[in-house]
């Protein structure tokens, strides 16, 4: 059923729990993971013109090299992992990078935020649901509605899903 999985991360501990599902899907389809970070240099725009951008994104690349390196070690033997840093506007680059020829499911965490904060901030997670052509599994990352969060992936401790939202394929 899936032979790429992409998962892109923002080398987060709690984008582990993302990769926990996409191990085990990929482990179960024999697929192969595309691990990708975005480093979203043009955010910085509004620094003044003193600042080094090119430092800017030197750091930043190098921040996506240890998430992608990260998913690496994570990943098991069994599981072939390619990685990249792309640089844009997150959700542009992931739904980009989101296209039938590349992948068959997108993979990623959200991170919970609810309220004032998502109608300012926006979710890169909500948009790339609404404009992926192939099917996206969501992983809620950040607290449920019952301010816990520590809900583990079935597979790492018994019965962990809490619903739809925890982990659901939306297309």
């Amino acid at each position: 059923m899936y032979d790429r999985i992409l998962v892109p991360t923002d080398g987060s501990p709690e984008g582990e729990h993302a990769l926990e599902y996409a191990f085990d899907l990929a482990r179960a389809h024999d697929a192969r993971i595309r691990a990708i970070y975005v480093a979203n240099v043009a955010s910085y725009g509004g620094l003044p013109m003193e600042t080094a951008w090119e430092g800017i994104g030197d750091a930043l690349r190098s921040e996506g090299q240890e998430a992608v390196g990260r998913v690496e070690e994570l990943a098991p033997d069994d599981v072939e992992v390619e990685t990249a840093v792309l640089e844009g506007s997150p959700s542009r680059v992931i739904v980009d990078e989101a296209t039938p020829e590349s992948c068959d499911l997108v993979v990623m965490g959200t991170h919970g935020r609810g309220g004032i904060d998502r109608l300012l901030l926006g979710s890169v997670a909500e948009r790339v649901v609404r404009r992926a052509s192939v099917p996206v599994l969501t992983v809620r990352l950040g607290e449920d509605e019952f301010g816990d969060n520590s809900e583990r992936h079935p597979a790492a401790a018994g019965d962990g899903a809490t619903g739809p939202s925890d982990a659901e394929p939306v297309k």
